[in-house]
């Protein structure tokens, strides 16, 4: 038996936890640089603001409604989220941290427990400790407990808990659930499946294997196939490393400088790495993009993106950097504003055994990068991210404990809200 617990509203619950005030009130989470709405609470999506909303479109849409509005604070939410985390591995025999706020678990050796009463109790223990309401979903395979906590989520009835453990609960589920919100199947699949006649995940469900082999020739469309109608198949190493990774960030102004988009590709690039050692793996490919503001129709717009393919898969900060500034010198063009600009890094694969190319940097040289890697990272994360980085990135503004931020000015966050579990300076002073 597998289970997901599921942070409701994440964003929105972690900002309410230090704002009860805003209980029951119409509350959104801004993206990266106060873009676009990325987080709302069940009143703002009673009022009809849809996410992806630029915030200015907000703004104009609803200018008579009193909505609370915060910047993203992930300092915040990855703290708090971490403590459910915590919670989480003390009741469950197993569980894995799949997303920011979303953890699975395994409920082997579980069989003689009420998992109904384990569910309401896990929920009950959460909110009380952390303050934050999760949806729990409990079937034989990921893919139905996911559909389990959307069930969980959507109706009272199940009291944060929902179990699906017999084919009549499935069926039930999957004919209540559109084949887009499937886990597993993307917007493209999903367009194609309704073309076809696939409107529930029980149309898709209920069609042959072969059909879904030889029409979509994809084992991942395969394997939530074989998971609707009960298949334990998904692995479990996969959903715990990313194929692609991506740091991006739309700028608080534009930047016309290629020196100071050269610094932001440099610390985009540098993420990218330590995320790369983070899941242990490495890349092969690492991508360059930049784009100008697609809302200022009276400039000149531009949208480029370009990548190389490396010698020697590698997760070193230092030539991923290197092969990132390359890329921006190719597709820089003087004169214009830019607004947006990331990294990518794909053909990502274990980090260990590597295939080394006859010709590249010796092998040596690898283990000195290694090294250095190694306790850059080990520094950061006993003092905190950013505390040391490479030449090309930059140190900006200081932090009231006198760290730098190397994305301060990267990023615009006029609705921040404070830091009260991680910072001194932000604790909560009591009358």
């Amino acid at each position: 038996m597998y289970g997901i617990i599921d942070c409701d509203n994440c964003y929105v619950s972690c900002e309410r936890v230090f704002r009860p005030d805003l209980e029951g009130k119409p509350v959104v989470v801004l993206s990266n640089g106060d873009g676009c709405v990325v987080a709302r609470s069940n009143e703002a999506k009673a009022l009809g603001i849809k996410e992806g909303t630029p915030y200015f479109q907000m703004q104009q849409q609803f200018p008579n409604q009193e909505i609370a509005v915060f910047s993203s604070n992930y300092e915040l939410y990855g703290d708090l989220t971490s403590r459910v985390v915590m919670i989480i591995s003390q009741e469950a025999p197993a569980y894995f941290r799949y997303s920011i706020d979303e953890c699975f678990v395994y409920l082997d050796g579980m069989e003689r427990v009420n998992l109904q009463q384990w569910g309401e109790h896990l929920h009950q223990r959460i909110r009380r400790s952390v303050g934050l309401p999760v949806s729990i979903g409990l079937a034989p395979n990921k893919t139905l407990a996911k559909i389990a906590s959307k069930l969980a989520k959507k109706f009272e009835v199940y009291r944060h808990c929902c179990i699906i453990d017999n084919d009549d609960n499935r069926i039930a589920a999957l004919k209540w659930l559109p084949v887009e919100d499937v886990w597993g199947i993307g917007r493209r699949y999903a367009a194609k499946l309704q073309a076809l006649g696939c409107k529930t995940a029980y149309d898709f469900a209920r069609h042959h294997r072969d059909w879904v082999r030889l029409t979509f020739n994809n084992i991942n469309i395969v394997r939530t196939w074989q998971e609707l109608n009960g298949e334990d198949v998904v692995p479990n190493e996969e959903l715990t490393k990313k194929k692609s990774i991506c740091t991006s960030r739309s700028f608080s102004g534009m930047i016309a400088d290629k020196g100071q988009l050269r610094t932001h590709i440099s610390n985009y690039a540098s993420r990218c790495a330590e995320k790369l050692r983070r899941q242990d793996t490495v890349a092969s490919v690492v991508g360059v993009f930049v784009s100008t503001n697609p809302f200022r129709e009276d400039l000149l717009q531009y949208w480029k993106y370009q990548e190389l393919r490396l010698v020697t898969p590698t997760n070193s900060t230092i030539p991923i950097v290197q092969t990132a500034t390359e890329l921006l010198d190719r597709l820089f063009i003087q004169g214009l504003q830019y607004k947006r600009a990331g990294v990518i890094v794909n053909g990502i694969s274990p980090s260990s055994p590597l295939q080394q190319d006859l010709f590249d940097v010796d092998a040596g040289q690898i283990q000195k990068l290694k090294k250095l890697d190694a306790a850059i990272d080990l520094l950061n994360k006993r003092y905190g991210s950013e505390t040391v980085v490479i030449g090309a990135q930059q140190y900006t503004k200081p932090h009231g404990e006198g760290k730098a931020d190397v994305f301060a000015d990267a990023i615009k966050h006029d609705h921040k809200s404070k830091n009260p579990t991680t910072r001194w300076s932000d604790i909560i002073e009591l009358k």
